[in-house]
């Protein structure tokens, strides 16, 4: 079996680069496709409070024989949830239902400007690490001037910064500002939620040069760009076809082709909320 490669925070630990989401995934069907996500290969599991799914994930992990040391978790605190104290309890919670004792990494799910109290949570976060809760702390949807404010009042530097990044959207500014920092960045909606990029001519050209499909070579294009990228799926066999794409190694000119994809000026190519005025609970 293929391994991922792993990536190294900048607090030393490390992660799998391609990793397997469940967003939009109900608890019931978390338990069966996260198994299935194990047997294809996939180490690190992305879930989040807001899925309703960290049970499942859960059993799954239980069920699954591996070993702690064999896998990386990660979940996120949700918007409701921020604060210093009410941090600290929807960890707690978050940790119950997973039934794990240690995370590997918990992250703050969205920036939340206006309600304004990302840096108390950040608080709680490097409070969790210092009590051994967690191994690593980061954030998700956040904008650079939010990155810098934790930095400048706080002193501790996000290990990854989880965003919305696919070739139509590929934040090469945010991006560029992340590894200036040592931040790692990871992408959701790798694949743009499918649809038009993976009928994308350029796309079919590459996979057809590759011998791969659409979807593996957007997934490679994540891990030869450096992101951590994590694909989702319910049908078994698109797990394994998104597994299989650490097998696809892209050259020069198709990395360059796929970033000429990129339709960022304005917002264009987001899908998802913008991170610098979005607040909801």
């Amino acid at each position: 079996m293929t391994f991922s490669p792993v990536l190294t925070f900048n607090d030393g630990n490390t992660i799998p680069q391609l990793g397997y989401g469940v967003w939009q995934v109900e608890d019931d069907v978390a338990e069966k496709v996260v198994a299935q996500a194990f047997e294809a290969g996939f180490r690190h599991i992305d879930t989040a409070k807001i899925y309703g799914n960290e049970a499942g994930v859960g059993r799954a992990i239980e069920q699954s024989g591996l070993k702690p040391e064999e896998i990386f978790i990660t979940t996120k605190l949700w918007n409701a949830d921020q604060g210093y104290e009410s941090t600290l309890r929807a960890f707690e919670e978050s940790m119950e239902r997973l039934g794990l004792e240690t995370l590997d990494m918990y992250l703050i799910h969205w920036q939340q400007p206006k309600q304004d109290k990302y840096v108390d949570t950040w608080k709680a976060l490097i409070e969790l690490q210092k009590r051994g809760r967690v191994k690593t702390i980061g954030v998700s949807n956040f904008t650079k001037e939010g990155l810098q404010r934790l930095i400048d009042e706080t002193g501790v530097v996000p290990a990854i910064n989880q965003i919305e990044l696919h070739p139509f959207f590929n934040q090469a500014e945010l991006r560029e500002f992340n590894a200036s920092h040592g931040i790692l960045t990871q992408a959701w909606s790798p694949l743009g939620q499918g649809g038009e990029l993976l009928e994308s001519p350029v796309i079919a050209q590459i996979a057809a040069k590759h011998g791969a499909t659409p979807a593996q070579v957007g997934i490679a294009w994540h891990l030869a760009i450096g992101n951590v990228v994590i694909p989702k799926s319910v049908t078994e066999s698109r797990i394994r076809e998104n597994y299989a794409a650490l097998d696809v190694t892209l050259d020069a000119t198709d990395i360059q082709a796929i970033n000429g994809l990129d339709d960022s000026a304005e917002g264009a190519g987001r899908i998802g909320p913008d991170p610098a005025v979005s607040d909801f609970a």
